[in-house]
């Protein structure tokens, strides 16, 4: 298996079933692991019907709310491809950009991938939203020496043994800059690719809030002497990395660009 998708959702009955047609779509080998955390509307049934029609669809479901972190663990501890990608079930992000998020790392020439909003196409990002994740990615830059674009991206992409090694803790959205700074502190580069974004507003269900930033801020600070082990990690089958780049290859020359090539952080 190459490629784990892992999709937290609450509360999505409007979009589940669009996103995971969107992730199907996907032409890489790949399983979608679905965690329902405890949504109160129709998103468990609909859930349902949708995994009795594909094998390749696992779904989860909390016995209560617990958050996002909780369930990026609990879609971890199922997952079996080489590399892992988080989708939100929503539908800001374009699942197509997997192709060009997995090149890097089945290329082997690195191992942790983030999408880049600022540096693609996007649009619906609120003024304020966009300056605080601008303030939190130069606190990430300053406090752990890199230079990223983005912390606060969903598609933080890798191989599934390094985010195992990460050994998570936070439950809600706390969850993505405790990932950022653990895989800087275990000293892996961050190989950016820009992305679409298409944000929705707090009316069509966006959840996350001012107070979430200040969480992020602490998350930082907390874990900015992390020590942790780098897993020791295996190519990636010859076989599955060729079809994978191919299906990539393909794709790129049916939306008629060639592959963006982006310079490796430190």
């Amino acid at each position: 298996m190459l490629l784990s998708v892992i999709m937290p959702c609450y509360n999505e009955a409007k979009t589940i079933g669009s996103i995971i047609e969107q992730v199907q779509a996907v032409r890489l080998q790949k399983e979608i692991i679905v965690v329902d955390d405890f949504s109160q509307d129709q998103t468990s049934d609909l859930l349902h019907e949708i995994a009795a029609k594909d094998t390749s669809i696992q779904v989860f479901r909390h016995a209560s709310n617990r958050g996002k972190g909780e369930a990026i663990r609990t879609g971890l501890a199922a997952a079996r491809g080489e590399i892992v990608i988080i989708q939100d079930s929503d539908l800001e992000y374009d699942p197509n950009d997997y192709y060009e998020l997995i090149r890097p790392i089945v290329s082997g020439r690195v191992d942790v991938v983030f999408g880049a909003r600022f540096l693609g196409r996007h649009t619906g990002m609120y003024f304020w939203n966009a300056v605080g994740n601008k303030f939190l990615t130069l606190l990430t830059n300053f406090l752990y020496n890199c230079w990223i674009s983005d912390m606060e991206t969903c598609y933080k992409v890798m191989r599934t043994d390094i985010m195992r090694s990460l050994q998570l803790e936070s439950n809600d959205f706390r969850i993505e800059p405790e990932i950022t700074a653990k895989v800087l502190r275990l000293g892996y580069r961050i190989y950016q690719v820009p992305i679409s974004y298409m944000g929705r507003t707090y009316e069509e269900g966006k959840k996350i809030q001012k107070i979430d930033g200040l969480k992020a801020i602490v998350t930082l600070l907390r874990w900015r002497n992390w020590r942790g082990i780098a897993p020791h990690l295996k190519p990636i089958d010859p076989i599955v990395a060729a079809t994978a780049l191919q299906a990539a290859q393909e794709y790129s020359l049916q939306q008629g660009y060639m592959p963006f090539r982006s310079h490796l952080h430190n």
